[in-house]
C-alpha cells in the first residue's frame, strides 16, 4: 500500500507540474531568461526580396474582395510583389471574383491556382508553392486583413542567413463579444510568449494569418499538418530560425459563438498525437538548445494538458480514498468546484468565470482531437467559422 502510495503521488506531483508549468511556469521563466540575458538589437535588412503573396481559399465569397483590395495596398515596391491565390476547390463565386479583379488589375502580377480536389489549406498551398519563383512566400488566410507595411516588416525581417521562418503578430477586432475576448486574452498572452523565444532564439509555432518563410527552404508536409505548427518545429531542429515580428500586423475577427471556437480548437489538435511524438525527438537539448527548452514548455506540455488532467484527478481520487486524508480530499474538492465553475462559466457574465470555461473547452478539444487520431476521423479540410467572416 505504501509503495502504491508513493506512486500515486508521484503522478499527481509530475502531473501537476506539467499543467502548471505550460500555464504559469514556462512564461515566468522565460521573463526571467530575457532580464538576465543581453539583449541584442533587432536587426531589419533593407534589401527588396522578390515576394509572393499567397492567399489560400475555400469558398471565401464572402471576403476575398475585400482581402485583395487589403493586400494590393501595401507599401513594398510594387515591381518585386505578386499575388497568387490558392483556391482549394472553390465552388461559390470565389473563382469568378478573383477572375474579375485580375482583370481590373492588369498592372499588378495576380495569378489564381484551383486546385482540382477539395483536400484543404495544407495541400492548396503546396500545389500552389511550385508556381512560386521569388525568394520570399508570405501566405495568409482570405478572413485576415493587413496593416499597410505588414509585408514590408515581413520581408526586412529576414537580416541574417539562418533566419529561415518570419511570423507576425494576428490581432483580434471584436473583443466585445465573451468567446472571443477569452481568445483574444489567450492570443495577447501568447503572442508575448512568441515576442520573448524570438528575442532569445527562434520560436516553436506560427499563425496562419500571417507568416512567411524563404522559397527555397519551403517544405511540403502532409495535407492534414499545417505550417503554423510544423514549419518552425521542422526550421528549429534543423539549426535554422523561426522568429516574431509584432510591427507586422494582420486582423481577423475571432470566434463568436462556442461552436465556432471548439470546432476551430478541435482542428488545431488533429494531429496533436504527432505533436507529443515530435515533443520527445526535440528533448535532446544539448543538441537542440534552447530550441528543446521552448518547445517542451510551450508546446509538448499543452499538448498533454489533456492526459495530465486525468491523471491528476484520477491520482487525487484514488489518494483521497486509500489514505482517508483530509489533504487529498480538499484538493479533489477543489478540482470539482474548478469544473463546476467551468460549467457556469458558459453562461456568465464575469470574465474570469468565462475564462474558466475556455480553458476547460481547450481541454476537452484536445480529448476530441486524441479521439480523432486514434479512430482516423482526423481530416484535412474543415467548415470555416461564418462568425469569423
Amino acid at each position: 500500500m505504501l509503495i502504491l502510495r508513493v506512486i500515486l503521488i508521484i503522478i499527481f506531483l509530475l502531473s501537476a507540474f506539467c499543467i502548471v508549468w505550460s500555464m504559469a511556469g514556462y512564461d515566468i521563466s522565460l521573463k526571467l531568461i530575457n532580464n538576465m540575458k543581453k539583449k541584442e538589437a533587432v536587426r531589419y535588412t533593407d534589401y527588396k526580396y522578390s515576394v509572393t503573396v499567397m492567399i489560400v481559399a475555400h469558398n471565401e465569397e464572402a471576403v476575398i474582395q475585400q482581402k485583395l483590395e487589403n493586400v494590393i495596398e501595401n507599401d513594398y515596391p510594387k515591381e518585386k510583389i505578386k499575388y497568387l491565390i490558392a483556391s482549394d476547390n472553390s465552388y461559390d463565386n470565389t473563382n469568378l471574383i478573383v477572375e474579375r479583379f485580375i482583370k481590373e488589375h492588369k498592372d499588378l502580377s495576380i495569378k489564381l491556382y484551383t486546385s482540382k480536389e477539395h483536400k484543404g489549406k495544407t495541400n492548396a498551398q503546396n500545389e500552389a508553392q511550385e508556381l512560386v519563383d521569388t525568394d520570399i512566400l508570405i501566405m495568409t488566410d482570405a478572413n485576415s486583413m493587413f496593416e499597410k507595411n505588414a509585408i514590408t516588416e515581413l520581408v526586412s525581417s529576414f537580416a541574417e542567413d539562418d533566419i529561415t521562418y518570419v511570423c507576425g503578430a494576428l490581432l483580434y477586432t471584436n473583443t466585445e463579444n465573451a468567446t472571443a475576448d477569452s481568445e483574444s486574452s489567450y492570443w495577447n498572452k501568447e503572442l508575448q510568449t512568441r515576442r520573448i523565444e524570438s528575442n532569445i532564439k527562434t520560436i516553436t509555432a506560427g499563425n496562419g494569418a500571417i507568416y512567411a518563410c524563404r522559397n527555397n527552404a519551403y517544405i511540403k508536409i502532409l495535407p492534414i499538418e499545417c505550417h503554423d505548427s510544423s514549419m518552425p518545429y521542422y526550421y528549429g531542429m534543423h539549426g535554422q530560425r523561426a522568429i516574431f515580428n509584432e510591427k507586422a500586423v494582420a486582423y481577423e475577427k475571432a470566434g463568436e459563438n462556442t461552436e465556432d471556437e471548439f470546432k476551430r480548437k478541435v482542428r488545431m489538435n488533429r494531429v496533436i498525437l504527432m505533436h507529443i511524438k515530435n515533443g520527445i525527438k526535440a528533448m535532446n537539448i544539448f543538441k537542440y538548445g534552447w530550441f528543446s527548452y521552448f518547445y517542451f514548455g510551450h508546446r509538448t506540455a499543452r499538448y498533454l494538458l489533456w492526459l495530465n488532467h486525468l491523471l491528476v484527478l484520477i491520482s487525487n481520487l484514488a489518494l483521497s480514498v486509500i489514505t482517508n486524508g483530509v489533504f487529498w480530499k480538499v484538493i479533489l474538492a477543489l478540482q470539482v468546484l474548478f469544473y463546476a465553475t467551468g460549467l457556469i462559466g458558459k453562461y456568465a457574465k464575469s470574465k474570469i468565470l468565462h475564462m474558466v470555461y475556455y480553458y476547460c473547452i481547450t481541454v476537452l478539444a484536445q480529448w476530441n482531437g486524441v479521439v480523432n487520431c486514434i479512430t482516423g476521423k482526423a481530416k484535412p479540410t474543415w467548415d470555416k467559422a461564418e462568425s469569423t467572416r
